[in-house]
């Protein structure tokens, strides 16, 4: 609306994302359930998209069941065209059409104790196939669709450490670790995503990032105090934190807002 008269702008309303369709990939991850949630509270038909191991068909029937709204659950990979081009043709099959694309999808986690030195062609290879390509492909699949049908919302998710190089003294007295292949993988995602935004800002087609970075999930106490000493926030955050900043950027709260990295990290970057 072209006005400086903001009493004609419903600033509750702009939050709300009541019947817009939403695909999340890694959608029943530990992040990937708050973002589906967030998303059905607001009012969203979510797709949840999975592996098949994760079972995303049986999540997307609780969160129907839940919301009361028409949900789905599509099983692939997306690192394959194929699953990607299915993807695709399943949402439009059901909801006739995709307001919004959530790249919630990573892997890293066979990698987590495998040294530089000792990294397998194989090994990089899978972790930059599903975080890289993978978001590559779903962009060009789903994106190109919202481009060619009046624009959209894509919110990919890069990390903290496509921002600055891992604190290795985090991980003193832990089995835990970071990957090279997952840093540079998700700084592909980063200059993938800045790309974009510029590419088909005129198709109204907005592309934005969330770094969030410490999800708890039950970590080791050693790795929780060493976190805690590097923090400026001093302990790690909650799934359900990062999600708000989703709500955020999906809806038209965010509308002159494209190629944006919203870092949900505690401050982590500012020291």
């Amino acid at each position: 609306m072209r006005t400086t008269d903001p009493t004609q702008i419903d600033f509750r309303k702009k939050f709300e994302l009541n019947d817009k369709v939403v695909v999340i990939t890694g959608a029943c991850g530990l992040v990937g359930r708050a973002f589906c949630e967030a998303a059905a509270q607001f009012g969203a038909h979510v797709v949840a998209a999975d592996i098949p191991q994760s079972n995303p068909a049986d999540y997307a029937s609780q969160l129907e069941e839940r919301h009361g709204r028409s949900m789905l659950g599509v099983a692939l990979d997306v690192s394959s065209r194929e699953g990607v081009n299915g993807l695709k043709d399943a949402v439009l099959e059901k909801f006739g059409r995709i307001d919004g694309l959530v790249n919630g999808h990573q892997n890293k986690s066979h990698l987590i104790f495998e040294p530089f030195e000792q990294v397998s062609d194989d090994n990089w290879d899978t972790v930059v196939h599903i975080n890289l390509k993978g978001t590559f492909l779903t962009c060009q699949v789903l994106g190109a669709w919202m481009a060619d049908n009046g624009g959209g919302s894509i919110i990919n998710i890069p990390s903290t450490y496509s921002v600055v190089a891992p604190n290795q003294n985090l991980y003193k007295g832990t089995s835990l670790g970071c990957p090279a292949a997952y840093s540079a993988s998700k700084g592909g995602v980063d200059a993938l995503s800045r790309y974009l935004a510029s590419y088909w800002a005129q198709k109204k087609v907005r592309v934005n990032m969330i770094t969030p970075h410490g999800v708890w999930n039950n970590h080791e106490e050693q790795f929780e105090q060493n976190f805690a000493r590097f923090s400026p926030m001093e302990r790690l955050s909650y799934n359900h934190e990062v999600a708000g900043a989703l709500i955020y950027l999906l809806s038209d709260a965010s509308s002159y807002v494209t190629g944006d990295n919203m870092l949900v990290e505690g401050g982590w970057t500012v020291w």
